[in-house]
């Protein structure tokens, strides 16, 4: 399964791509794609939307994962982040991909083994994962993360589907449906 990453921005806005074979990741590519700042917000986010077509259309991926965006202490900002988001989901929407999301939580926990993880440990497991020469910059590595992420979460998606369970959405993972009834603790 080839999966891009992407943790978006509406300065910055990385992607990553990799290839999982079973527990075996692979790195494909990756990259930031630096949105101008002096063009007005529908130009910026046509940037994104038309960057990431270009990205899905050179790596062919299967499915995407994106990172979910949280309210923090500026509205403003998470109004413009969310632009961003959409601008980015809508790009992955249009070019026929399943769109995966997960919290910044949930990828710091996939990838480095707590949700308090910083930036820097990010980096560095991200190189230890997929056996880079260098340390990747911080919005590729959070792309990257992402793709990790899904490569370590789908296996179990598949396997609870498999039997008869539904999951309810990537933010409440932890609920189920099985056989119609309602289950927690997953």
């Amino acid at each position: 399964m080839r999966i891009l990453g992407v943790d978006p921005g509406l300065r910055r806005t990385g992607f990553g791509v990799i290839d999982s074979h079973g527990s075996r990741l692979t790195y494909v590519a990756s990259g930031t794609i630096i949105v101008p700042s002096d063009v007005s917000l529908p130009e910026r986010l046509k940037v994104i939307l038309d960057n990431l077509r270009e990205v899905v259309r050179q790596t062919q991926p299967d499915v995407a994962a994106l990172e979910i965006v949280f309210v923090n202490t500026n509205p403003q900002s998470t109004l413009l982040l969310g632009q961003a988001r959409g601008a980015a989901m809508c790009a992955l929407a249009d070019s026929g991909l399943t769109v995966h999301e997960y919290t910044a939580l949930q990828v710091k926990k996939s990838v480095v083994g707590h949700g308090k993880a910083a930036k820097e440990q990010v980096q560095m497991m991200v190189q230890q994962l997929l056996s880079l020469e260098g340390v990747p910059a911080p919005d590729p590595a959070d792309a990257l993360a992402c793709a990790i992420c899904h490569a370590h979460t789908a296996p179990l998606g598949q396997a609870l589907t498999g039997q008869g369970w539904r999951t309810v959405a990537a933010r409440s993972s932890r609920s189920s449906v099985k056989g119609g009834r309602f289950r927690r603790g997953l």
